[in-house]
């Protein structure tokens, strides 16, 4: 039951590590590409995912599967056309990690139903890869959060000139609204698990959106990598 345990925590910490790295290395490169050095000079335009780590995000992510990374920096007046790299800047995240998601599918499928049971590493490949397909949807409906500092808000920073008081109420409370999002899913998660409340499921908010990016969000991928005979 242990070993069950340590092998699974294992797996969803590279998970995340790949989830993470890509998704900020995305925004980086775009970043660049329409004018912007700054991630460059920060050394954010890297695949080295120590670059990229917030440690509570990361925390929080591999315990219960939704957290956040270091945000890229950037300077929206270095772009070529300014909203227009404000908003492929703040999109390319979640762009990497559904493409990611799509060609990770297909991997994961193998592994489960080809690889043959050694203990240990079966166990492993098998719940890392399907980590990676699991992580990287849920990650672009988290990120699509209109919460200061997920991708949500970036676009609505890119797209929207008012600066009113809900604006300022999403760029000034965004974070601190998702650390309690994640503390009351959290601890959903230990009362059904350890004390039989199944009822309380019901009330973990971002469970929704893990449910919502696995059977809803990724459907279009399953769908697609479904017609293929496992």
């Amino acid at each position: 039951m242990v070993a069950n345990y340590i092998i699974a925590l294992l797996a969803s910490f590279l998970a995340v590590t790949v989830v993470l790295t890509l998704h900020e290395f995305a925004h980086a490169f775009v970043a660049v590409k329409c004018g912007d050095p700054t991630p460059k000079w920060y050394g954010r335009l890297s695949l080295n995912p120590l670059r990229h780590f917030d440690p509570i995000g990361l925390v929080c992510f591999t315990l219960v599967h939704f957290g956040w990374a270091k945000p890229v920096p950037i300077n929206p007046n270095n772009f070529k056309k300014y909203r227009t790299g404000l908003a492929l800047t703040a999109c390319a995240g979640v762009a990497m990690n559904y493409l990611f998601a799509f060609l990770i599918y297909p991997i994961a499928r193998v592994v489960a139903v080809y690889m043959p049971n050694i203990p240990f590493l079966f166990s492993l490949l098998n719940g890392f890869t399907w980590y990676l397909f699991t992580y990287s949807l849920s990650f672009c409906v988290f990120n699509l959060l209109p919460l200061y500092p997920l991708d949500g808000f970036r676009l609505v920073d890119a797209l929207n000139k008012k600066r009113g008081p809900v604006y300022r109420f999403l760029r000034n409370y965004g974070q601190w609204i998702l650390l309690g999002l994640i503390a009351e899913s959290f601890l959903c998660s230990v009362l059904s698990a350890n004390f039989g409340l199944a009822i309380i499921e019901r009330f973990d908010v971002l469970g929704y959106f893990m449910t919502f990016a696995t059977d809803i969000f990724g459907y279009p991928i399953t769908a697609l990598w479904g017609l293929i005979p496992w």
